[in-house]
């Protein structure tokens, strides 16, 4: 009978080298998974980063749109002041109007235009995102509070 026994556990007791195999196989599965998950996070990064750069790159790039605006916007106030405009009418013949030689013609129904204020754009500084009091506490905290008000409801 015992002789049976050992031959039942001997035909079930695996060959050293399948065990080596099983361990190999373990230990490839587990690098084979911490390589993919180093993948995904090298990807994930790799995207975050070329966000911000991109949103780098459009900052700059608003900020030099900025700059050109304010230069064109300095140009015109100074084409369109009036030490300028007088040098510019005189250079084309124009000449100051005598008292005497102007005449003033009622138009009816002539309504005036109102004039174009020229001023600088309010600034484009990004607001202020306020986080809602939800999202800014921790659950300890959380859970402190709606103890202290009487539970939760």
């Amino acid at each position: 009978m015992q002789v049976q026994a050992t031959r039942i556990t001997h035909a079930y007791k695996q060959a050293p080298w399948r065990i080596q195999r099983q361990w190999v196989g373990a230990f490839l599965l587990l690098l084979i998974g911490a390589g993919m998950i180093a993948a995904l996070y090298l990807d994930v990064t790799a995207r975050a980063t070329l966000a911000g750069r991109e949103i780098q790159s459009l900052r700059t790039e608003i900020i030099a749109t900025q700059r050109t605006n304010a230069d064109l916007e300095t140009e015109l106030a100074n084409l369109t002041s009036t030490a300028v405009m007088q040098q510019r009418a005189l250079e084309l013949g124009y000449r100051p109007v005598k008292p005497g030689e102007l005449d003033y013609v009622f138009v009816p129904g002539y309504v005036k235009p109102e004039p174009v204020i020229l001023s600088d754009a309010p600034d484009s500084v990004l607001h202020d995102f306020i986080l809602p009091m939800d999202y800014s506490q921790s659950l300890l905290e959380w859970f402190d509070e709606r103890i202290k008000s009487g539970g939760i409801r």
